[in-house]
């Protein structure tokens, strides 16, 4: 710890007196990180905040024993964060001057008399080599549980072992949690504190979702809390979180630094084996689409545990930016479900297969990570590659209307037409239509009524002639009509399609 004015005032070779505050009055205890001596009115921009100030009073005239002035000094001493202050006499001064003291007691200010045959020499070594054991101690320190943390990497449980030596050295506790932002639980370690936890998860998410390394500090629920991410930039593995410590000094810091290194160590070294697992995946989806299931089940239940339950559903993202820890992430959820989530790199998009008990917890995961997805409908391993088809068709969907998921269902309900809907289908249709309003609303004719029946009839002319009420070729006429002032040409199966499907979009809103 770094000496406090007590430290100084038991150093009887230095026979310095308290004079204000009393022996057991409070800034006795505070630490002082510096000594420095000035004679100046004002000497606080030479000084930090935290330091012991010396002075032999030349600043003060030797016949005045009170006034503003000594009120003026010690107030902006006190202001500045000064530790205490002595005075030197039987150099300038005397005796103290009474203004001096009656100041320090009212502001609070710890006031020592030093005596002439003691040189402020003395008392800057005596400081800066208390300083110099304490820093040495600390470096020692710092050796030595970084030597503790070490030894605790070389065991079989290495990175529980880390951070349950970080935990003992730094007196706090220590929470990881991976890449998707969960906590990982670590036996024997502290918890974190019930009430932190959902502002410490927010943050570690809030980190994560940058996608780079960082290091922050912040404050939650009135306690200091560090946050630093493992891994590389878009490759992030985790966070390191830190509670209930000391404030960083350079020997904590070194310790922080050491276990970061070792963990991210750790966890990368798990790397190549997720690599050559996400092979393993893409190997045993493909052996799915092949139709060699019993195969494919076979390997997924020496690695995974099994493959998902049938019926299931298959969901084709597009890979954000920030895949890697979307891998990671699917990852998770497949060792937490056993199996029963299934996912392998294709291409450039990751397959997803799941129950539909599941799949809402697939979507959330993939809207988290803002990956564009398309969902098949429900379907068996036997034509998991019609659902495949789905999934890719439906994420195509996705992507043009830029929405998160879009389900085969919404673009199957319509057949062919679902399939050419667009978002601007509704306006291109009504600019289609809108001449056959006009022209009904100046003439009082009924063209509209008229086409829609007959396209509804499948342009049948009799058909639509008796539902109407008019003649056939009334009925000729009137779609001849409706087609010049449209612009098409109704005899033709292309301009029949288009105004078909222009009249039926409109009718569905």
């Amino acid at each position: 710890m770094p000496p406090t004015i007590n430290t100084i005032l038991h150093n009887s070779s230095l026979n310095l007196r308290l004079v204000s505050p009393d022996a057991s009055g409070p800034g006795l205890d505070s630490s002082i990180s510096w000594v420095h001596s000035s004679d100046l009115d004002d000497p606080t921009p030479f000084l930090d905040a935290g330091q012991l100030l010396l002075t032999d009073g030349t600043q003060f005239p030797v016949d005045e024993a009170s006034g503003p002035l000594y009120n003026e000094y010690v107030e902006r001493l006190v202001n500045h964060g000064i530790s205490g202050l002595g005075f030197a006499t039987q150099v300038i001064h005397g005796v103290l001057p009474q203004g001096l003291e009656d100041a320090c007691r009212r502001q609070g200010l710890p006031l020592l008399e030093v005596p002439d045959r003691t040189p402020f020499i003395a008392i800057i070594r005596f400081v800066a080599d208390w300083l110099a054991r304490e820093q040495h101690a600390r470096a020692e320190w710092s050796l030595q549980a970084q030597r503790a943390i070490a030894r605790a990497a070389l065991r079989p449980d290495g990175l529980r072992s880390i951070l349950a030596e970080l935990e003992r050295q730094l007196h706090g506790w220590v929470a990881l949690f991976d890449a998707a932002g969960n906590h990982i639980l670590m036996p024997n370690n502290r918890p974190v504190p019930s009430a932190l936890m959902p502002g410490v998860k927010d943050a570690v998410t809030k980190a994560l979702d940058q996608g780079s390394r960082s290091v922050s500090q912040l404050t939650v629920d009135g306690e200091q809390v560090t946050l630093q991410t493992l891994g590389r930039r878009h490759y992030l593995r985790g966070v390191l979180v830190l509670g209930a410590i000391e404030p960083l000094d350079p020997a904590r810091t070194d310790i922080i630094n050491s276990v970061i290194a070792l963990a991210s160590l750790a966890l990368e070294q798990t790397r190549t084996l997720d690599t050559a697992r996400r092979h393993l995946r893409a190997g045993v989806f493909e052996q799915l689409l092949a139709g060699s299931t019993d195969v494919a089940e076979r390997t997924a239940r020496q690695v995974w545990g099994r493959l998902p339950a049938e019926p299931l559903v298959v969901t084709v993202a597009l890979q954000p930016g920030q895949g890697q820890n979307l891998l990671e992430a699917l990852e998770l959820l497949s060792d937490d479900h056993r199996g029963a989530v299934f996912y392998a790199q294709r291409k450039e998009n990751v397959v997803v297969l799941a129950g539909s008990n599941l799949q809402g917890k697939v979507a959330v995961l993939l809207e988290r990570y803002g990956a564009a997805a398309g969902v098949s409908g429900e379907a068996t391993f036997a034509n998991l590659a019609q659902a495949l088809r789905e999934g890719e068709r439906s994420l195509q969907r996705a992507v043009e209307l830029s929405r998160p998921l879009v389900e085969f269902g919404e673009i199957s309900q319509g057949g062919m037409l679902g399939l050419l809907q667009r978002d601007e289908a509704e306006s291109v249709a009504l600019r289609l239509i809108e001449p056959l309003s006009k022209h009904d609303e100046s003439e009082q004719t009924q063209l509209r009524a008229t086409v829609t029946a007959w396209l509804a009839n499948n342009c049948v002319w009799d058909r639509t002639a008796r539902e109407l009420g008019i003649h056939r070729h009334t009925l000729r006429n009137r779609i001849d009509a409706a087609g010049i002032v449209l612009g098409l040409n109704l005899d033709s199966l292309r301009d029949r399609l288009e105004l078909f499907a222009a009249v039926g979009f409109l009718e569905e809103r």
